[in-house]
């Protein structure tokens, strides 16, 4: 599986509510198994972004597919960051060599 990072703001409609957040996330949770993902953690943040998840998929265009579909409920708006373990990272590095 590969790990992602999304950094989301909420949207007008998504502060309006607000109150349905937590619910909302369930719902996202639960609806990451269809594209083979899986919404292993997130958090209400202060500062820049309103949310962070961790993400992890099968691939790209997997990971791409959830970030459109939970975009279309104009909730949040999504930034997604593909993320490297210690292990991939010292893969990516020894190729350096």
């Amino acid at each position: 599986m590969v790990t992602y990072i999304a950094l989301s703001n909420f949207t007008d409609q998504g502060i309006r509510t607000i109150k349905d957040s937590t619910k909302r996330a369930d719902a996202v949770k639960e609806a990451a198994k269809k594209f083979g993902a899986t919404m292993t953690h997130i958090y209400w943040t202060l500062g820049k972004y309103d949310l962070v998840a961790i993400i992890e998929a099968p691939d790209d265009a997997s990971a791409t597919a959830f970030a459109l579909a939970i975009g279309t409920a104009g909730n949040v708006r999504m930034q997604s960051l593909r993320a490297f373990s210690r292990d991939e990272m010292n893969g990516i590095l020894a190729k350096m060599a």
